[in-house]
């Protein structure tokens, strides 16, 4: 089976890489319209905080559902369903004129997500070689990161107008399902999964290289869903070093949680739809170029520093989260004549805070396990991490509410309302600093596990 390709670059990756667009689109939808929301169903900060919960803790549980659905259906399959699940959702929400029908939708939506992103992350884990998958990633979360940059905008500014009579926001929503479901209908019927490659190339390479050969050993038949499902499980919960990478992303995640508010918060602070947008657009601009220098970073170090490179990438990252957190939010006067400081603030904390997924995390989790669990170990990443993480967004809400003095009922919502900015910016400098601080000090057992359980993956696969 031969992959199409477009200037050289496989079909298969280029729809992979627009599915990557429109998952982080449709994830910065709703904390873009955050205030319209707010005022169309009367709501503040801690139920808005719910259902970032809702969506991100049924995310959560749902993901190991797509390491098991990868043992034995292809990826383009699994990544099409995915889709079409979060753009019905995503269109649903739109439509929702109560808020218990907005939390049902986000954890529909959260279902669909979870079977997309871990089939993402290997599906590129097995379209690079180790070298250079840092890369791969970068590539993937810069492409992405356009997506969110694009639906962030968009939908912050359509959220301050109508359409024939639709508020903005809710036109958004829809817009956004309809480009959903057509880069799903194209991944099913055009996207081909690595694993068929590698088969092909161990055909045509009867002495071929090593890596092929590994590959397509890795993705041999199973004689039992359940029996694979299970031995998947144990073989990669057991590894050490995703142990403590776990650990190090269930309280490394709560920050980029928290950051949902961003948009809210400088829309407190006085900041128009647009120029709030443009400085959301600035951090996430970034974090893409961050993700693509990290993964590269990350490629070369591994290269001078096998054993140890990728983690210092990831240490440094994390550990620079928190003297940019604290200026961000508690130097920086919260007034409108701040705009050109915050905006290169979060350019770059966006570039620096951005490194540890792609130069570390998702290259190491490729190289720990058995070729055919990788889906499953980005599965658990995802359950693990994403079931405590879920928990920032509502504790920002409730310590803006309870703790800071934040009164829903006192916001104005054309000038703003600096009171209600300064309790948000108390609750969100909560829950980024400390976290940070603890997310790079948890990475230091990798240098006594990551040499060994590499080895030991690899073993197992010849």
């Amino acid at each position: 089976m031969k992959t199409r390709t477009i200037f050289g670059v496989s079909l298969s990756l280029i729809l992979i890489n627009l599915a990557a667009i429109m998952e982080k689109a449709d994830e910065n939808l709703l904390p873009s319209v955050y205030k319209e929301v707010s005022e169309a169903f009367n709501v503040g900060p801690a139920d808005l905080g719910y259902l970032t919960f809702i969506q991100k803790f049924v995310q959560a549980l749902s993901s190991p559902l797509a390491g098991v659905l990868v043992l034995h259906h292809d990826r383009p399959t699994i990544l099409a369903l995915g889709t079409v699940c979060w753009a019905l959702s995503t269109a649903a929400v739109g439509a929702s004129y109560r808020f218990w029908q907005v939390a049902l939708w986000r954890a529909v939506n959260g279902f669909g997500l979870a079977i997309v992103i871990p089939a993402l992350q290997s599906f590129i884990a097995d379209s690079y070689e180790d070298s250079v998958r840092g890369t791969g990633f970068g590539i993937l979360a810069l492409v992405g990161a356009v997506g969110g940059t694009g639906g962030g905008v968009v939908a912050t500014i359509m959220a301050g107008q109508e359409f024939w009579g639709i508020p903005g926001w809710r036109c958004a929503f829809v817009m956004m399902a309809i480009f959903s479901s057509l880069i799903g209908f194209f991944v099913f019927m055009f996207g081909i999964d690595p694993r068929e490659l590698y088969k092909d190339l161990t055909l045509e390479m009867a002495e071929g290289s090593e890596r092929a050969n590994l590959l397509a050993a890795g993705y041999a038949s199973v004689p039992s869903v359940w029996s694979e499902s299970w031995r998947a499980m144990k073989t990669v919960t057991k590894v050490q070093t995703f142990q403590f990478i776990i650990m190090q992303g269930v309280v490394g995640s709560l920050p980029w949680t928290a950051i949902v508010f961003f948009t809210m918060w400088f829309e407190l602070i006085g900041f128009d739809h647009k120029n709030s947008a443009t400085l959301i657009s600035l951090f996430t601009i970034g974090t893409s170029m961050g993700s693509l220098l990290g993964g590269f970073i990350g490629d070369g170090l591994s290269q001078l520093h096998p054993n140890t490179g990728r983690i210092m990438v990831a240490q440094f990252s994390a550990l620079m989260g928190v003297p940019f957190s604290w200026f961000l939010l508690m130097v920086i006067p919260q007034s409108v004549s701040s705009w050109s400081i915050f905006a290169v603030t979060l350019f770059f904390m966006g570039l620096t805070l951005s490194w540890c997924a792609t130069g570390a995390n998702n290259p190491i989790f490729a190289e720990v396990v058995p070729i055919k669990h990788r889906t499953m170990i980005y599965a658990f990443d995802r359950a693990l991490e994403g079931s405590f993480s879920s928990f920032a967004a509502p504790i920002v809400g409730i310590l803006s509410e309870k703790i800071f003095g934040y009164d829903p009922k006192s916001v104005i919502l054309p000038s703003g309302s600096p009171k209600e900015a300064f309790a948000l910016s108390r609750g969100l400098v909560s829950m980024m600093c400390v976290p940070f601080a603890l997310c790079g000090l948890f990475y230091t057992p990798l240098y006594w596990t990551y040499k060994r359980d590499r080895v030991n993956a690899r073993n197992a696969a010849l």
